[in-house]
């Protein structure tokens, strides 16, 4: 058992496809905190925990044949001549949810938003443990990936003089219509949400991007799209540093001015939580149902009542990638209340009897 108790969360064969040229085992390594850079540090003990899936190694097990698939996918994408289909498409997808939720951020994530409610509503002898929330990822991964089905997949193609970099939170959720758009202000998003993108580099020269196909329109070409821009690259690496735990990773010690340019441009919009508490209590009634109002914590305090609201926080960059494009005539559906802005596949998943949802053009 000892020789599988050092568990990736990022697996050793993703992080390899950023190795050194040299060698495949070492790797270059920015802390973000501490504003170090390593030129050889050792793939092995990257992104690893002692059981970090636990001790029975079921999970751990569970996670090898998905990983050596996507080796094999990786080698393919590759290869000259290749274009992206709809199996491959779905894998990548799936691949992207399964690391979005198995960091050890995101495990952190977790344990601190429940801590925090529990301090909130006076709950002292409860506590969730990392590993527990580990545990509770992974379910949570077969939960929703039906939610992200409809999602539209290409792959960027880096031509320019610039890598992609990659972090130990290398899948990167973010929503650009959200951020923009001030009917979105306020609402969280999540993985059913209209204006969705997801991210996660493959290798230093592509990255794959899933997005809501009637809020963007990258114009795709047999799955690829290409930028020589190296301000582009700049753009997608600028959520590499936005959403690390601690560490960014290269292949190359050139790039070791380029990681701290790219830290400075964000240091000052870098977000210290991950998560808000919002309360509301009650305020009247209204056609039969009741209000709330959003109060601080020490007003929810003093009533009986109240309603506690978690919030991720999320941050955007200073400047988007020209290829994510608005689709002409491109929407979102609503229908007013706090289910907010979702896509028509996830409405009619979640909410087949709701007949109320209308389309809301995007611009």
């Amino acid at each position: 058992m000892a020789s599988n108790k050092n568990q990736h969360f990022v697996p050793q064969c993703y992080l390899k496809r950023f190795s050194h040229e040299n060698s495949n085992n070492s790797i270059c390594l920015y802390n973000y905190d501490r504003m170090v850079f390593v030129a050889n540090a050792s793939i092995k003990s990257q992104c690893s925990k002692s059981y970090f899936y636990g001790d029975d190694l079921k999970l751990e097990k569970a996670l090898q044949p998905i990983e050596g698939q996507y080796s094999n996918l990786i080698k393919r994408i590759i290869s000259p001549g290749y274009q992206l289909n709809n199996a491959d498409a779905g894998f990548l997808l799936d691949f992207w949810l399964l690391q979005h939720m198995r960091t050890e951020a995101a495990s952190i994530r977790y344990v601190q938003m429940v801590d925090g409610l529990c301090e909130n509503i006076g709950v002292s002898d409860f506590k969730v443990e990392l590993d527990e929330a580990v545990q509770e990822s992974m379910k949570s991964f077969m939960q929703t990936r039906h939610l992200i089905k409809d999602m539209k997949v290409c792959l960027i193609k880096n031509k320019s003089k610039k890598r992609f970099y990659v972090s130990d939170d290398p899948a990167i959720h973010t929503n650009k219509w959200h951020f923009f758009d001030s009917r979105a202000k306020g609402m969280s998003y999540g993985l059913g949400s209209a204006g969705n993108l997801f991210l996660l580099p493959l290798t230093p020269s592509i990255l794959m991007i899933a997005y809501d196909s009637d809020v963007y329109d990258l114009r795709a070409n047999n799955g690829w799209v290409i930028t020589k821009n190296s301000r582009d690259i700049d753009c997608y690496n600028y959520f590499q540093l936005l959403d690390c735990n601690g560490n960014v990773f290269t292949g190359n010690v050139s790039d070791k001015n380029d990681i701290e340019q790219l830290h400075s441009d964000i240091k000052s919009i870098k977000s210290s939580v991950r998560f808000k508490i919002h309360y509301a209590i009650p305020d009247g009634e209204e056609n039969g149902h009741q209000r709330f109002k959003v109060v601080d914590k020490n007003a929810a305090g003093k009533h009986g009542k109240a309603l506690i609201h978690t919030e991720s926080v999320r941050t955007y960059p200073p400047e988007w990638p020209v290829q994510i494009k608005w689709k002409n005539k491109g929407f979102v559906l609503s229908n007013g209340s706090g289910i907010g802005f979702i896509r028509p596949y996830v409405a009619y998943l979640r909410f087949p009897d709701v007949i109320d949802f209308k389309k809301i053009n995007i611009r």
